[in-house]
């Protein structure tokens, strides 16, 4: 099994890759700088690194990394700066989605393909009748447009949901929705729940990104879990936390 990771320098991307090796998967990256990932996982046989901006390869280059991947994953995310969040790409979670799902289909792989998302709680699952308050709604509005990757990040979820849908032959898909992120050393109890059951603005949880990659790899890497969560968009929450 192979499965290709972006992002994989990321807080969270970092702990999905060394989840992956661990399984014995072939994990592939794309980073621009391999500088902070640790000289356990930079040097393991089963991982291999092209040195590059996902977005500044062109289509066919970008469809030979992903040709022969089981499994797609984003971690993609906006650095927490004034460039990170107001400079360009704008839309860098949407755009790479959007050009990782054409690679996929350029390559009219013979099995479908896994594509997982890393987001946020923060954003709706629009096939479902999530109840928010009015409160909510005009909060989420506010961080919407004042800050870009809250659009960012509901895009690229809406990209899968609709432009790619439930029918795709060549994709299935799942978006990963954590609460507020915290760092954690070890893997730890977490509850996965359709839609939110709380509050990401007035009550949020708190997940670590290990539960998150820990998460993630098991949808890549388990049957089961795939097909009770493919299509859709659960919420991810540490157990301690409700």
């Amino acid at each position: 099994m192979t499965t290709l990771v972006v992002g994989a320098t990321g807080a969270t991307g970092k702990m999905l890759v060394k989840q992956l090796l661990d399984r014995g998967i072939n994990v592939r990256i794309i980073v621009r700088s391999s500088d902070k990932l640790s000289t356990e996982i930079i040097n393991h046989s089963h991982l291999s690194v092209t040195h590059a901006s996902i977005l500044d390869l062109n289509n066919a280059t970008l469809a030979q990394h992903v040709d022969g991947c089981d499994a797609v994953a984003s971690c993609l995310g906006h650095n927490i700066s004034l460039k990170g969040m107001y400079g360009h790409p704008r839309r860098l979670v949407t755009d790479a989605t959007r050009r990782l799902c054409n690679a996929i289909k350029a390559n009219s792989p013979t099995q479908s393909v896994k594509f997982v998302l890393m987001n946020t709680a923060g954003n709706r699952n629009r096939d479902l009748s999530e109840r928010v308050s009015f409160a909510e709604q005009v909060s989420i509005g506010v961080i919407r447009f004042l800050l870009p990757p809250q659009a960012d990040n509901e895009q690229a979820a809406d990209y899968l949901r609709v432009e790619i849908g439930q029918n795709s032959p060549v994709i299935e898909w799942a978006v990963i929705r954590p609460d507020s992120l915290v760092n954690e050393d070890n893997v730890t109890a977490y509850e996965l729940h359709p839609s939110p059951i709380r509050s990401a603005i007035f009550n949020p949880g708190t997940t670590s990104r290990i539960n998150v990659g820990h998460f993630m790899a098991d949808l890549i890497t388990d049957p089961d879990i795939w097909n009770r969560w493919k299509g859709q968009m659960p919420v991810i929450y540490n157990k301690t936390s409700t």
